[in-house]
């Protein structure tokens, strides 16, 4: 099993910069592949971002060249680095787990975050 909790959402103005984190807990945090996943209201929960155990990543083209994710492996933990942010990236932000190979897809996502919201205001 995975314990997976995220921190750092909030309520901030477009074009400023937040910093979500998520915590993992449980099994072998290095061997996961960590993804991030958004859901806004009336609306299916979608990719934004995915990292490897070696690293290789993914983003949902929406977010490419605004948004980083990364890896501490040593504690744990992931980020998801969020630049330049518009009102369309308000939505409930949810880190997610899975072992293999990088997917973009949320049903295959084992392991699931409560989610932190995040709202951007125009």
């Amino acid at each position: 099993q995975v314990q997976l909790v995220e921190s750092g959402g909030g309520l901030v103005q477009a074009g400023v910069s937040l910093r979500l984190s998520c915590a993992a807990s449980g099994r072998t945090f290095s061997t996961y592949v960590m993804g991030w996943f958004r859901q806004a209201p009336g609306k299916e929960r979608e990719f934004v971002a995915g990292i490897s155990w070696s690293g290789a990543k993914l983003y949902a083209d929406s977010v490419k060249g605004r948004f980083t994710i990364s890896r501490d492996s040593a504690s744990n933990l992931v980020y998801l680095q969020m630049n330049s942010l518009k009102p369309e990236d308000t939505a409930v932000y949810y880190c997610a787990a899975r072992d293999h190979f990088l997917r973009m897809s949320a049903d295959d996502y084992e392991y699931w975050g409560q989610g932190t919201q995040v709202t951007v205001s125009s």
